[in-house]
């Protein structure tokens, strides 16, 4: 069993795991898992309020949780997998613990991300840090913050260390939340 395929067992098992992305560490447990979720927003000491962006395994993948529209697919097929996060109408299965009406979905373009959403399921995709503090451009960052809070780390060395762009797609326009690695520009290119 691979270090990947061991992360995602974690993670059925109701764990708890710090994991590469494209852009910085993220906490990840199992969206399904409620106990798992309530342990990502006390690791993180992020108000519940604050919902979580979530990781799947593929693009295909993305309307297990999110509705999406003509604007959410023109953009996925862009874009992802990539450095965006992208805000839609969720699916009524997807627990309160991860998102209100709307979900932040992401596709992280990383082989062991999205191998281990593939593998576990949709997970959440929060940083691997203290809520404020130092984001986790490497997993040092996130194993000093988080000690030993999570229950496996994945060391995927140096990350790119700046966030994903957050677009909400949800109405009849794209609008920027957040401008990150990927720069408003293009997005209306």
């Amino acid at each position: 069993m691979n270090e990947i395929e061991k992360a995602a067992e974690v993670l059925r098992g109701g764990g708890v795991v710090v994991y590469p992305t494209d852009t910085l560490y993220a906490l990840g447990a199992s969206i399904y898992d409620e106990d798992a979720v309530k342990r990502v927003y006390e690791i993180k000491r992020r108000p519940p309020s604050m919902h979580m962006p979530v990781a799947v395994g593929s693009v295909d993948l993305i309307e297990s949780v999110a509705v999406m529209n003509g604007n959410a697919r023109k953009i996925a097929r862009k874009f992802l997998p990539g450095a965006l996060t992208l805000v839609m109408e969720k699916r009524e299965d997807v627990p309160e613990t991860v998102a209100g009406e709307k979900i932040a979905v992401r596709v992280p373009d990383c082989d062991a991300a999205l191998e281990l959403a593939s593998l576990a399921g949709p997970i959440t995709a929060t940083s691997a840090n203290i809520h404020g503090m130092e984001e986790p451009s490497d997993v040092e960052i996130s194993r000093k913050q988080l000690g030993g809070m999570a229950d496996i780390y994945i060391d995927g060395g140096k990350l790119g260390g700046i966030p994903s762009t957050i677009v909400d797609v949800s109405g009849g326009e794209i609008r920027i939340i957040r401008e990150g690695a990927i720069v408003k520009e293009r997005l209306h290119e």
